[in-house]
């Protein structure tokens, strides 16, 4: 008599996957690279059933590779994957705080810059796209104090007008950046 197989539904495969991180548990593939597929530990063919306990993520060649030969216990790629990506998740998280401190000092010196340009040129400011913009790029290559140093030497030359000011301004800092480009 024919061994018969009941189908692994949908709901327990996405399950099986999430758990194992959509990654093979033998090769440590993911999709789009691989075809993820459900691999038992103890084999249909010798009693295994389809218990989310007796399941494991494989890709399509682990999967025929390994045919139905019994594991003894749970490969411990899969607890290692749980760990991997408990550890990933950790380290975003901390990356993205370490983004948003960055954003804040970012923010503080782009209003001590744009403070210095106000206190010179009363009821004028940098617009809002040139902050994020310009004195963005400027803060990523170039030091707070020479950016300062810098602006403090446009307004010097054209006290009058703050529009040849901030274009010389901003000629300052880029001839700086490459100077920092050429220099070792």
């Amino acid at each position: 008599m024919a061994n018969k197989r009941k189908a692994i539904g949908k709901k327990l495969r996405f399950d099986v996957f999430k758990r194992d991180g959509f990654q093979c548990i033998y090769c440590g593939k993911t999709p789009p690279k691989v075809i993820l597929e459900i691999d038992h530990i103890d084999p249909v063919s010798k009693g295994g059933k389809n218990d989310i306990n007796n399941l494991v993520t494989a890709c399509f060649s682990c999967n025929r590779g390994k045919r139905n030969i019994r594991l003894d216990k749970r490969p411990k790629r899969t607890a290692e994957n749980i760990e991997l990506l408990e550890e990933q998740e950790s380290q975003l998280k901390e990356y993205r705080k370490l983004l948003k401190k960055i954003s804040r000092r970012v923010n503080k010196d782009i209003n001590e810059i744009n403070d210095v340009f106000e206190e010179a040129y009363p009821g004028w400011g940098f617009s809002n796209t040139f902050k994020k913009v310009s004195l963005t790029t400027f803060l990523k290559l170039l030091a707070k104090e020479k950016i300062i140093d810098s602006l403090y030497m446009a307004i010097s030359k054209f006290s009058n007008n703050s529009d040849k000011a901030i274009k010389y301004f901003c000629g300052i800092c880029w001839n700086k950046i490459r100077e920092n480009e050429v220099s070792p």
